[in-house]
């Protein structure tokens, strides 16, 4: 089996794949203090739980985190014998090569999105990913991930504005009933929720603009669901966007070695 490890700056998912067909995905905070010791624990006992048998015999990761793939090649080693391919490293090749400015190194979840979205549905895409950081990658017509948008997270948002101003409280994102709240929380949740559906339609519409064709819109990532109830942002919500793109990476990498 394939296990498929995303490290972002506040979580890290785990996929478990069987050929083409996800079995299980885990979530877990991300802690560069972590061991690796402790992952396999954590991971070995919720397969137990969920009466998984799995022999994994490769693993692909993308992190935006440094200091935790240490723990995760350990991990690989110790446990399942293997050594992991990291994108972003020159050992892993991509099925199309970024186009970006000499020197950018683009984020590897960002890699991953494009190598996913080209696979499901060709080029001329625009991936809106819901993280820490709100992205927006663009995916030309061969593949190519061609440079994006960074914009702050939600959850980042909402949380500089509990601890910048001591009169507001920390709240959920939903989407509220009305547009003019009538109390503290209520105005907070529809700032944030209709103030990023207007920073996602604004930042799609100027990217479509700039690239001059048409382009379909995907969402991924915890919150797309919940902003999809806005309206016609995207054409497809896709959860398992970076995973999938993670095994097309380990795909192309493996046939070539071939």
């Amino acid at each position: 089996m394939l296990l498929t490890i995303d490290c972002g700056n506040t979580n890290t998912v785990f996929s478990l794949w069987d050929g083409e067909t996800i079995v299980q995905t885990w979530r877990t905070s991300t802690d560069h203090r972590r061991t690796a010791d402790q992952y396999y624990v954590w991971l070995s006992t919720l397969m137990q739980v969920r009466k998984i048998s799995a022999d994994v015999r490769n693993v692909v990761i993308s992190s935006t985190v440094p200091r935790v793939v240490f723990n995760l090649r350990v991990l690989c080693d110790r446990y399942f014998d293997c050594r992991p391919l990291v994108v972003g490293k020159p050992e892993c090749r991509l099925p199309v090569p970024p186009r970006v400015e000499e020197g950018v190194r683009p984020g590897p979840d960002r890699l991953a999105n494009a190598a996913g979205a080209f696979q499901r549905h060709g080029g001329d895409v625009v991936v809106v990913d819901f993280g820490t950081a709100t992205n927006f990658d663009v995916v030309a017509s061969d593949g190519a991930y061609v440079g994006g948008v960074i914009a702050p997270g939600v959850n980042l948002s909402l949380e500089a504005l509990h601890q910048g101003a001591a009169a507001l409280p920390h709240v959920d994102i939903s989407r509220p009933e009305r547009v003019i709240g009538t109390n503290t929380v209520a105005c907070i949740q529809s700032g944030v929720f209709w103030g990023y559906t207007g920073l996602i339609e604004g930042i799609t519409q100027r990217i479509k603009a700039e690239y001059g064709r048409p382009m379909k819109v995907i969402g991924t990532g915890g919150l797309a669901a919940l902003f999809a109830q806005a309206g016609d942002l995207f054409d497809e919500i896709e959860d398992d966007l970076t995973m999938y793109g993670l095994r097309v990476i380990h795909d192309y990498n493996l046939a070539i070695a071939q």
